[in-house]
């Protein structure tokens, strides 16, 4: 709920695009937002106000007052009442518009008294992109402290292909909270590291030595840090999972000493880390220059272990740091996360076990344990990542409070 209590006010223009102006209202509302929309006339023809009343859960306004009664829909009000004004699709006529200051609509009224950051996400065949009128109007724009969310390249309605089509409504919804996480998180102002996902030690250039980590965990630690505000750097092995959050920077690893090297650079300039990456023990000695061959039914390879991210950063520690890992265990869970707790200098400890059903590898779920370096335990039942992500970020910043 990462924009509960904000007002966010949809403008919907007549533009194809108008479609996906809903998906938009859906995912604001999923954020925790309270939405209002308010639409041309033109947009009327491509996306009904039934459909984006429902959707808001609020009456949709398009004229300047109600024919039927002579309510007065007030522009100023709005304006007032928005933490943010969305304008999706902006065409190139409503861009237009607003660059030069025509007020022949509620939207566009609603504009010039806005108060509020006002967001654009303009939408239009490529050649209206492209024309110096178009580009001229969104540079206005954009001097004037209006945010402009790029459009995308590929298939336009016309039928050609180019730079035109509008960002995808998750895209800018992001922008959206990625907007307010910049401007008044919780944990504004830190800057905490977050390692995730698998490492990979090549046997030759087409096996290596890994394990089943998905880096889901650590990308929603990652997430939910950067929500509140966080600067984040997310180290991250290969994984299929991106970040959400505008405010994480990801620097990409294959191997243990890759992650190592990136770890203890980016360590000493934050104010933390989360080492949630499930690093490999052990690498092959020697890597092979080209694929091996089978010769007969044995293949020894001799490893050496890898360096251990976790105990070289608690050595790096200062006072005003705090350091946090994982231990997925299997067996002997509490006195074998006690013990790493306590070797690697952390202040606290996160344990999962495979034998909880839904937690660990390759799933959206997750079953911990948060012990501290007093040994208090706090146990959580099973939840999604994401919000087991947000009990750590909770645990986070009271550390960070102390």
């Amino acid at each position: 709920m990462i924009l509960k209590g904000k007002h966010i006010l949809v403008g919907v223009t007549g533009g194809i695009a108008a479609y996906k102006s809903a998906v938009l209202v859906r995912e604001l509302k999923k954020q925790g937002a309270e939405v209002k929309v308010v639409m041309t006339e033109m947009a009327k023809k491509f996306i009904t106000p039934l459909t984006m009343a429902t959707l808001s859960q609020n009456p949709v306004l398009v004229d300047f007052f109600d024919p039927e009664n002579g309510a007065w829909n007030s522009h100023v009000s709005l304006g007032l009442w928005s933490d943010m004004y969305v304008i999706v699709p902006a065409t190139a006529n409503t861009i237009a518009k607003m660059a030069t200051g025509v007020a022949d609509n509620l939207l566009l009224t609603t504009y010039l008294s806005a108060r509020c950051p006002v967001m654009i996400a303009p939408a239009m065949d490529l050649d209206m992109m492209a024309h110096p009128a178009t580009q001229q109007n969104i540079e206005t724009l954009r001097q004037r402290g209006v945010i402009i969310i790029d459009p995308d390249e590929g298939f336009l309605a016309s039928g050609l292909s180019g730079k035109g089509r509008m960002a995808e409504p998750e895209s800018i919804a992001r922008a959206v909270s990625d907007y307010f996480c910049s401007k008044e998180g919780s944990l504004l102002g830190r800057r905490i590291l977050i390692t995730a996902g698998p490492t990979y030690e090549k046997i030759d250039p087409v096996r290596f030595i890994g394990n089943y980590s998905s880096g889901k965990m650590g990308y929603a630690i990652a997430d939910a840090l950067g929500w509140r505000g966080a600067t984040v750097e997310l180290v991250s092995g290969p994984v299929q999972v991106k970040a959400k959050c505008g405010n994480v920077k990801v620097t990409k690893v294959e191997s243990a000493v890759q992650m190592r090297d990136a770890a203890t650079a980016l360590f000493p300039d934050c104010d933390g880390a989360v080492l949630s990456a499930a690093v490999a023990d052990f690498a092959p000695k020697s890597v092979a220059d080209v694929k091996i061959k089978r010769k007969g039914d044995d293949l020894k390879i001799e490893l050496a272990p890898n360096p251990d991210i976790a105990a070289t950063l608690g050595k790096m520690k200062k006072p005003s740091q705090f350091l946090a890992g994982f231990a997925l265990e299997t067996n002997d869970e509490m006195s074998n996360a006690k013990a790493k707790l306590q070797a690697k200098n952390l202040d606290f400890i996160v344990l999962n076990s495979l034998q909880d059903k839904g937690a660990g590898f390759m799933v959206d779920t997750n079953k911990v344990s948060i012990i501290d370096v007093s040994g208090a335990v706090s146990d959580f039942p099973l939840k999604s990542k994401l919000e087991v992500a947000e009990d750590i970020a909770d645990k986070i910043e009271l550390l960070l409070k102390d």
